[in-house]
């Protein structure tokens, strides 16, 4: 039986192509959408960009017919524009009345559902808008396509018991076979079945499923940063080997997912020269209440938002020792800057680029959305390697949440790419007062 789905504006704010993922059903646009569509298309960044797409859409649909009665879709089902009667508005409870967006978009919801004998869902992400739904005998739903479940996501790493034999044939002769399902660059902890103290450390080589030793770099450390436990051993392996061109780097607060990141990239760019440049980018998305607009030219706008990348590049240069003589101080980034080996900047400027030959971070990437994060890997040139890190438990942008960030996202689409490789980092390094910090608050 067909179905029908009323959807709510911030669903195609998310996703502008929802509308065409619901398969052989038929899909309602609420009139008071297409208004809150308009307001949306003049903002800057993703929001305004889905909404313009979104209208552009409807209007190339509407060239097939009278949209009020039914564009038939691509996949079987059927796409139309619903409009909001008052008697209908009239129906809802006296605290839901007047002809704001969200009730609107229930009293079209409440009229297809008594004129039609199919099921009738209300699609939002708007937790309060399903409150109401569902208050008022609708049935209600997330938009969940693109949800993954954060408690199930692929962490990158496996402990797998083995005999002592195999432990030693792994380091004489380089490589160990396993008979076990393992995705391509898994990081590999072998445990010894008779003494389990006894481990090694490898990763699984592309698609040939065989276990290799991790290399002597991802143990002493590049660019003056060692890593301090197994998961930064790991991570700085993905991010060092030049056949990975995806790396995903999950962790909370201080488990040193941006500072391995750019330790690799300063290794790559300005040691080996196997890249062009370093290039960072990050969502300018702010926590808590935004302080408006900033003074100065385009660097002294930046500057806040860029601080804590500028901080790792001092620990990195180790300039923060040098503050005590201002002649001589200098950030630890400016050098490579003027070089031309280092640059950063919003993700804003990333959209139409192509960016061949370089080494690009992409730091907080859990503020981003699926097709944020589809957006910068399609701008990747021939021999770019692409890092993403973040922290899917701490979101500020208000249009994703924990299971439908474009981070997890990625994350479970590429750990069966051979080109891809990730690491969830556990332990806190950066001190025992962050460490207890994220544990107890």
């Amino acid at each position: 039986m067909k179905k029908v789905f009323v959807l709510d504006t911030n669903v195609l704010l998310h996703d502008p192509s929802a509308m065409m993922r619901f398969e052989d059903n038929e899909v309602v646009l609420p009139i008071t959408l297409i208004e809150e569509l308009d307001r949306f298309k003049k903002q800057p960044e993703a929001t305004g960009r889905n909404a313009r797409y979104v209208s552009r859409t409807l209007d190339e649909l509407r060239q097939r017919g009278a949209i009020i009665q039914g564009i038939p879709l691509d996949n079987g089902g059927t796409l139309r524009v619903a409009l909001c009667h008052r008697d209908t508005l009239q129906q809802l409870p006296p605290e839901l009345e007047g002809d704001q967006g969200d009730n609107a978009i229930l009293a079209v919801a409440m009229e297809l559902k008594q004129q039609c004998r199919c099921p009738v869902a209300v699609i939002s992400k708007d937790t309060n808008l399903r409150i109401k739904a569902d208050a008022l005998g609708l049935v209600a739903q997330d938009y969940e396509t693109d949800k993954i479940d954060i408690q199930d996501l692929y962490t990158g790493s496996r402990d797998v018991m083995v005999t002592a034999e195999a432990m030693e044939q792994l380091f004489k002769q380089g490589h160990l076979g396993l008979d076990l399902p393992l995705f391509p660059n898994q990081a590999i902890t072998l445990v010894d079945q008779t003494q389990p103290a006894h481990t090694a450390l490898g990763w699984v080589e592309g698609r040939q499923g065989k276990v290799i030793p991790l290399s002597k770099l991802s143990a002493v450390g590049v660019s003056r940063i060692q890593p301090r436990n197994r998961e930064q051993r790991f991570a700085l392996e993905l991010l060092l080997q030049d056949s990975i061109s995806l790396v995903t780097l999950v962790g909370k607060a201080g488990t040193g997912k941006t500072l391995l990141a750019i330790a690799a990239g300063v290794q790559k760019v300005g040691a080996e020269h196997v890249y062009s440049r370093l290039l960072i980018a990050r969502p300018i998305v702010p926590l808590g209440r935004d302080i408006g607009y900033l003074p100065g030219d385009i660097t002294d706008k930046l500057t806040p938002w860029m601080q804590p990348l500028y901080d790792n590049f001092d620990l990195i240069f180790a300039t923060q020792e040098t503050r005590g003589r201002p002649e001589h101080w200098r950030r630890g980034h400016e050098d490579m800057m003027d070089q031309g080996l280092l640059q950063i900047e919003p993700l804003t400027y990333i959209r139409g680029r192509t960016i061949p030959k370089q080494f690009l971070i992409v730091d907080e990437a859990q503020n981003l959305t699926p097709h944020e994060v589809k957006t910068i890997l399609t701008r990747a040139g021939e021999h770019t390697k692409i890092v993403l890190t973040g922290d899917p438990d701490q979101i500020d942008n208000p249009y994703v949440d924990a299971s439908s960030n474009g981070l997890t996202y990625v994350v479970e689409r590429f750990k069966e790419e051979a080109l891809a490789g990730h690491i969830t980092l556990y332990k806190g390094e950066r001190s025992e007062l962050a460490e207890r910090a994220a544990l107890l608050l």
